[in-house]
């Protein structure tokens, strides 16, 4: 059940947290990625509200529905790139801090496909959409009605 109206919310606070967004729309990330790392990262919070959206914008970004549907299961699946692979496992990190630690070898394998700046705003990318799952972890706005392009 929703607890939260978007009309509640404190003027500012979507305002803020898109402006975060704009920035990253900026940087020139592959969506394609990012999308798979919103979407694994949504699957280890158990946000439902993101999964839904993830899901969607990343089919419509051109991501298959096999490597959606296999993400859990990233290691053992063939068809993920060592790029994914890199980009998955350091956001695994970052969402489990409390059960991992990233190391200096998980940062020199991003550096062979990211320069240090990009890492840097991969860091934040992967902040963004742990705050974004607690955010509709808290508001529990109602799943399902995610439509892409759309706010």
């Amino acid at each position: 059940m929703q607890r939260f109206s978007h009309s509640e919310l404190p003027q500012g606070l979507y305002e803020s947290v898109f402006g975060i967004e704009e920035y990253l729309k900026s940087c020139g990330f592959d969506q394609k990625l990012l999308g798979l790392m919103k979407f694994r990262v949504s699957q280890i919070n158990h946000c439902v509200y993101c999964l839904d959206m993830h899901y969607k914008e990343a089919i419509a970004a051109g991501e298959t529905e096999l490597k959606l549907y296999s993400i859990s299961a990233w290691r053992e699946a063939p068809y993920y790139s060592n790029k994914e692979r890199a980009v998955l496992s350091y956001a695994e990190k970052l969402t489990l801090l409390s059960k991992n630690e990233v190391s200096d070898e998980d940062i020199e394998n991003l550096g062979k496909f990211f320069s240090r700046k990009e890492i840097a705003n991969l860091t934040l990318a992967i902040a963004q959409i742990n705050t974004w799952n607690r955010l509709m972890d808290a508001f529990r706005f109602e799943p399902g009605k995610h439509r892409v392009n759309q706010k």
